[in-house]
């Protein structure tokens, strides 16, 4: 169990937390909002300053989105090969924005581009761990019709990390979307089966059942609060978490 520089020890040793795209663009429709990124980065570092290791998984749908192309008559699999190289985009961008607050990163691509980042390789992300830095996982799995919510669950899975933490737009999952139902109800707890039962979508379904079957917790919380990262992480705030 990580032991805070708060001084208050931690549920979690280790954490991956997944972030969409779309929490980096901001008010502006697409792409990289540096306001918003900063912000993202200064919530990290706050909860990288609790004494646990740090996992990131970051999505590329403020930028591409390989479904999303499809549908309109791209070929699914080179949509989804350029959706990816957009979580590159975004891994390089979060981990400049750590950088730059003083702590160390490392960006790991599931596609190699070693002019560009590190290659992933499970034994030197977990050498990099263990040496402090944070590690921003890029390219998705590597391979098209796989998400980047199934990415995070398989890489939760591979660092042996105690929890997933889901950064979303609101603080927490619900009965029907909060925006437009201001009746909707808030969830503390769900199981896994729950989830997909009741199609809630939280995560695709690959991703709910990786996690599932390696144990692995999803804590749902909002980014937008500043923060936030931090105070679930010690039990504060609102969230939900499926187990």
């Amino acid at each position: 169990m990580a032991q805070p520089r708060t001084g208050r020890s931690l549920r979690y040793r280790r954490v991956l937390v997944k972030l969409s795209g779309e929490a980096l663009m901001g008010k502006n429709g697409y792409g990289i909002d540096v306001e918003v990124l900063n912000q993202v980065a200064a919530d990290i570092c706050e909860a990288a300053d609790l004494g646990l290791e740090l996992c990131l998984v970051v999505g590329g749908g403020n930028i591409y989105r390989g479904l999303a192309a499809a549908t309109d008559g791209m070929d699914r699999v080179s949509g989804d090969y350029m959706g990816m190289l957009a979580t590159v985009l975004n891994g390089l961008a979060l981990g400049q924005a750590l950088e730059a607050r003083g702590r160390s990163a490392r960006v790991m691509s599931a596609i190699p581009m070693i002019s560009i980042c590190e290659p992933f390789i499970r034994a030197r992300a977990l050498a990099h761990l263990a040496d402090g830095h944070l590690l921003v996982l890029v390219g998705g799995t590597g391979n098209p019709f796989f998400t980047t919510d199934t990415t995070a669950a398989l890489r939760a899975a591979e660092m042996g990390c105690d929890a997933i933490f889901k950064a979303t737009q609101v603080d927490g999952v619900y009965d029907s979307d909060p925006a437009k139902n201001p009746k909707a109800r808030r969830y503390d707890a769900l199981s896994y089966d729950d989830v997909l039962r009741q199609d809630l979508r939280i995560m695709d379904g690959a991703a709910i059942a990786l996690a599932r079957d390696n144990r692995i917790p999803i804590i749902v919380f909002s980014i937008k609060e500043k923060g936030g990262l931090a105070a679930v992480l010690q039990g504060k705030g609102s969230s939900t978490t499926i187990s």
